[in-house]
């Protein structure tokens, strides 16, 4: 009897956490409390538990002060704001702060796989202090449309060396290195912003994963002070990054790339451009060790089929199952 009366709890329980839903199926999250709850927090909270249905999580204009884990029993699920310029999720830790390290300074950390974010901002408000992220990925096919990612040091933190993340009409922009990790990635249509004179990317591709960070046809641009931008540099000896048909400032250093200070990495590393156009397009003074791009190697770079292709097929336009 106690086992039945148990079974019944646990079974009222798992459906609270996903039957509140506004008229359209979605749970909605609205600071003034007029949703089903008032916090991001909140909602995570209740639709964890690996459910195979899709949930959609709306949120309303508003601030949230939250600093939010979406671990990895919650997938499946598309959080979407009203106004990409009004939802905003915002906290302000950074590395160094009670020893939490760069890992630990997200405003957002998600874990999950399967899960989609549309017309949300990632905000970290820790200022020029240090390594502060603003989204910490570690799962797999998580996808971003019309986002923002505002920060300095370390913005975008694309953990999870198996992940596979597609970014799409969003904005990141930042200081050193912050657009960095060892996920795939493919940017498309994005504008990235650098903030001072320093790194775009820092990627840490490991040696067996095909490609890192490929952004296709992006608009980079930098503060009116900075003249001294390089596109990336590597983290870990097989980074990967590509720009392919993206428009480059005027900023951009003619080498290009540096090696973080190991000329070894120089022999490792997997950089190259394609087509790019802007007064910081020309490769005539890139670095030596700069890759070759060719059309057919360009066409195979921005296609999802090869890209997020390694133990499953996953497209990143289709809807999220």
């Amino acid at each position: 009897m106690k086992r039945q009366i148990l079974s019944i709890i646990l079974c009222v329980l798992c459906f609270s956490t996903i039957s509140a839903k506004d008229e359209q199926g979605r749970i909605v999250v609205s600071p003034d409390g007029s949703g089903d709850y008032s916090t991001l927090t909140e909602a995570i909270r209740k639709i964890r538990g690996d459910f195979d249905d899709p949930v959609t999580i709306f949120v309303k204009n508003g601030v949230y002060r939250e600093k939010i884990l979406i671990n990895a029993t919650v997938n499946n699920v598309t959080v979407e704001g009203e106004n990409p310029d009004s939802v905003i999720i915002s906290y302000g830790d950074y590395s160094g702060l009670n020893n939490m390290g760069t890992s630990g300074s997200y405003t957002v950390k998600i874990e999950g796989n399967n899960i989609t974010f549309r017309n949300i901002t990632f905000e970290n408000t820790a200022g020029r202090v240090g390594p502060a992220v603003a989204c910490h990925t570690i799962g797999d096919r998580i996808r971003f449309f019309n986002c923002r990612f505002l920060g300095n040091q370390d913005t975008l933190y694309t953990g999870g060396r198996n992940g596979r993340l597609y970014f799409k009409d969003c904005y990141v922009e930042g200081t050193t290195d912050f657009i960095f990790g060892s996920a795939t990635a493919l940017f498309e249509n994005c504008r990235i912003h650098a903030k001072a004179d320093s790194y775009i990317t820092a990627a840490s591709t490991a040696k067996e994963t095909p490609v890192g960070y490929v952004f296709y046809r992006c608009d980079v641009t930098s503060a009116p002070d900075v003249t001294r931008l390089y596109l990336g540099r590597p983290w870990r000896p097989y980074a990967s990054t590509y720009f392919i048909e993206c428009s480059l400032p005027s900023s951009i250093l003619p080498a290009g790339w540096e090696n973080w200070g190991n000329p070894d990495n120089e022999k490792t590393a997997r950089y190259g451009e394609y087509d790019c156009s802007g007064p910081g397009a020309s490769t005539a003074g890139r670095v030596a060790w700069e890759r070759k791009v060719s059309p057919t190697e360009a066409a195979r770079l921005i296609s999802p089929s090869f890209i997020y292709t390694r133990t499953l097929t996953w497209d990143p336009e289709e809807p999220a199952k």
